[in-house]
C-alpha cells in the first residue's frame, strides 16, 4: 500500500517539474523575443514580448505565493497557504460539517448507493474475498495466537471436557451397548475370543506364575514344591478357561447369567449408576488423559501456524476467503436482510454521524492544524501544482496576445490621428 503511495507522489512530482520547465521555458522564449525585438527594432514584436513576460512573471508571483514567499522575501499576502492554515481546517471542517452531513442529503445518497448490495458485491469479487483474507490469515489470527494464553486455554478446554463429561450418564451407554450385544451372536463371539486370548497369555506367562510361587512358599522348602504348585496353579487356570470356552460349559453360561444380571443392576440401581459414572470419571482425571487433552491445543495451534505458512496453498486462507464470499451471497439472496443493512445504515449509522457532526467538523479543524505548514504546502503543491502552472503559461501567452492587440489598437488609432 505504501510502495503505491509513493508510486504516485514520484509521478505527480515528476509531472510537477515538467510542467514548470515548460512555464519558464516559454517565460525564457519571451525574454529572447523581448532582446531580438529590440535589437532589429520589431515594435510589433516588443509589444508581444513585454505583456508576454509581465504576464508570465506576474502569474509566476500569483501561483507561488499560494505556497511560499516568492524568492524567500516576506512580502505581505503571500504563501497564503501555510500563513492560514488554521483558518483552511476550521471552514473546511465547518464546510463538511454542515454542507455534506445534512440527513436530507445523506439519505439520498444512501438510498442511490444502495450499501448492502455495493458491500456484498465487494465482497463476492474473488480478489477482494483473498485481500481480506490476506488481512486476516497474516494480521489478525497470528496476532490471536500470540495474544492467547496457553495455559489458560489449556484450562478451558480441561473445564470443558469435564463439564461435558459430568453431563453425561454412562451407565446408560454400557447398559444400550451390553443389552445389543446380549442379544445378538456377538457375545458369545466376544467372550470366545477372550478366552482364547488369556489361554495364549496364559501359556506365555507360565514363568510369571512360577515367580509368584517362590517368593510365596516357605524358605526352608528349598524350592522342592514350588515346581508342583506351579504346576497345579497352572493346569487348573488353563482347564478352567478350556472349559470356559466351549459354547456349552456351565461356567459359559454363569457368564450370560451374570452379564444379564449386571445389565439389569445397572439399569435399576442408582448407587451402581454412580459408581460407574465415578469409574469412568476418575479414568478421565488421570495425568495421561489430561496431559492428551492439554495437547489437544498446542496441536490445533501447531496445525495452523504450519498452514498460514503456507501462503496462497493455505486451507485456512482458502476457507476464509470461501466464507466470506459465501457471507456476500448470502446478503444478496436475503432481501429482508438487504432491507435490514440499508435501514441500519439510514437511520442508525446516519444518527451517530448528524449527532456528532460537530465533533467531526472539530476532528477535521484539529487534524489540518497539526500539519507541519511546510508539509501541507508541499502536499497541496503535488496535488495542484501542475495544474496551476497552466495559469503561468496561459498568462505569458495571453499577455503576448493582449499586447500585441493593444499595439495593433495603438497603431489604428495612430493613423487615424494622423
Amino acid at each position: 500500500m505504501n510502495t503505491t503511495v509513493e508510486q504516485e507522489n514520484s509521478k505527480k512530482e515528476k509531472d510537477l517539474v515538467k510542467m514548470k520547465r515548460s512555464a519558464l521555458i516559454l517565460l525564457g522564449a519571451a525574454v529572447v523575443l523581448f532582446v531580438i525585438a529590440n535589437v532589429y527594432r520589431i515594435n510589433w514584436l516588443k509589444a508581444l514580448s513585454e505583456a508576454a513576460m509581465v504576464g508570465g512573471i506576474a502569474d509566476w508571483f500569483a501561483v507561488v505565493a499560494l505556497f511560499r514567499h516568492p524568492l524567500g522575501i516576506p512580502i505581505p499576502h503571500t504563501a497564503l497557504i501555510p500563513s492560514n492554515k488554521d483558518k483552511i481546517g476550521e471552514n473546511l471542517g465547518d464546510f463538511v460539517s454542515d454542507e455534506f452531513l445534512t440527513r436530507e442529503k445523506l439519505e439520498v445518497k444512501i438510498e442511490q448507493f444502495n450499501v448492502a448490495i455495493k458491500a456484498s458485491d465487494w465482497l463476492i469479487d474473488d480478489k477482494n474475498a483473498h485481500l481480506v483474507a490476506d488481512l486476516i490469515v497474516e494480521n489478525v489470527i497470528p496476532g490471536v495466537l500470540k495474544t492467547v494464553d496457553d495455559e489458560e486455554v489449556k484450562g478451558f478446554i480441561h473445564r470443558q471436557f469435564n463439564s461435558q463429561l459430568r453431563k453425561i450418564n454412562f451407565s446408560e451407554w454400557i447398559v444400550l451397548g451390553l443389552e445389543s450385544l446380549v442379544k445378538s451372536e456377538k457375545q458369545e463371539e466376544l467372550v470366545t475370543n477372550i478366552l482364547k486370548t488369556l489361554i495364549v497369555e496364559l501359556n506365555n506367562n507360565k514363568h510369571l506364575i512360577e515367580e509368584k510361587v517362590k517368593s510365596s512358599t516357605p524358605f526352608l522348602s528349598f524350592g522342592l514344591a514350588d515346581k508342583k504348585i506351579t504346576e497345579g496353579v497352572f493346569n487348573g487356570l488353563y482347564d478352567f478357561l478350556v472349559e470356559a470356552s466351549h459354547k456349552d460349559s456351565s461356567i459359559r453360561k454363569k457368564i450370560s447369567e451374570y452379564l444379564i444380571r449386571f445389565i439389569q443392576d445397572l439399569k435399576e440401581s442408582p448407587e451402581m449408576q454412580q459408581k460407574v459414572n465415578e469409574l469412568v470419571l476418575g479414568f478421565a482425571d488421570k495425568k495421561e488423559v489430561q496431559d492428551y487433552i492439554n495437547g489437544i491445543w498446542l496441536e490445533i495451534k501447531t496445525a495452523i501456524a504450519n498452514d498460514l505458512v503456507q501462503k496462497e496453498k493455505s486451507v485456512i486462507k482458502k476457507g476464509v476467503a470461501n466464507m466470506i464470499q459465501s457471507f456476500g451471497k448470502g446478503i444478496q439472496a436475503d432481501q429482508l436482510m438487504v432491507d435490514k443493512i440499508n435501514n441500519f445504515i439510514k437511520n442508525d449509522v446516519l444518527s451517530v454521524l448528524i449527532n456528532n457532526k460537530k465533533m467531526i467538523g472539530d476532528l477535521i479543524a484539529s487534524t489540518v492544524k497539526s500539519w507541519d505548514t511546510d508539509e501541507v504546502s508541499k502536499k497541496l503543491e503535488l496535488e495542484i501544482g501542475s495544474d496551476l502552472q497552466y495559469i503561468r503559461i496561459n498568462g505569458t501567452l495571453v499577455g503576448g496576445l493582449v499586447g500585441l492587440l493593444i499595439y495593433a489598437v495603438e497603431c489604428v488609432l495612430h493613423s487615424l490621428v494622423v
